[in-house]
């Protein structure tokens, strides 16, 4: 029986180029839990890059993106550790006990990878280090929305039609916005 573990995954989900952006970094998109600056594979580029300036614990690399993102962002231990196991199992990075942690180091095919894939690591850089300013102020008119939206759809008023109407309404806006770009 085949099994894998998550850090595997997320190794598999975005391609392993030889320099071609393998997409697009994701956009920081409200979510119930919080915001989400990642998808599925790309975490790991900035992580390989943050091991390749220096060796690094898994704490220490969740405390280094925060404070790249400027505490906007911070992947979880759930995220980390298991992608960490990936990176290992793929040979782009090594481990060595420092006490009773794990030291993680680039390898010389981590390195390849980085290189190949230079662009890309770039651009994920950048979007972490921009300054939060105009995102703030979309990311709290997200949360507003989704607020009352949420506040109409629940309310013991709502029938059919205000829900339809309400659909409408985020169909129109969604589609406008697209319109910009």
């Amino acid at each position: 029986m085949l099994h894998f573990h998550r850090g595997d995954q997320l190794l598999r989900a975005a391609p392993h180029s030889q320099g071609d952006a393998p997409g697009a970094v994701a956009s920081v998109v409200p979510a119930a839990r919080g915001p989400k600056m990642f998808d599925a594979g790309t975490l790991r580029y900035l992580v390989l890059q943050l091991i390749a300036d220096k060796p690094r614990h898994g704490y220490d690399i969740i405390k280094a993106i925060e404070q790249r993102a400027g505490g906007a962002y911070a992947p979880s231990p759930g995220a980390i550790y298991p992608l960490m196991h990936g990176l290992v199992g793929h040979g782009y990075v090594a481990v060595s006990l420092d006490g009773n942690k794990k030291l993680h180091s680039i390898t010389p095919e981590g390195l390849a990878f980085l290189a190949a894939n230079r662009a890309y690591v770039d651009a994920i850089a950048a979007r972490v280090d921009a300054p939060a300013g105009a995102d703030d102020d979309l990311r709290h008119l997200m949360h507003e929305l989704k607020a009352a939206v949420l506040a109409r759809g629940r309310a013991g008023e709502s029938d059919a039609s205000r829900l339809d109407a309400m659909r409408a309404i985020l169909r129109r806006a969604r589609a406008d916005i697209e319109a910009l770009a």
